[in-house]
């Protein structure tokens, strides 16, 4: 599966979330945001932002 963070544009390690489901929070593994999974269609993810980063 694939996720661009929407803050900062790179792709998100999303090895730590082998049961990823929509509705679920994750974390940016680059810039630390935390992003609601929105859709999950195929190989891509989509998500927005809950909560700024560190």
């Amino acid at each position: 599966m694939k996720l661009i963070c929407p803050e900062c544009k790179n792709e998100v390690d999303l090895f730590s979330y082998p049961n990823l489901d929509v509705e679920q929070v994750i974390e940016c593994n680059v810039c630390g945001i935390s992003l609601l999974v929105n859709k999950i269609d195929g190989e891509n993810v989509e998500a927005e932002i809950v909560d700024e980063g560190k």
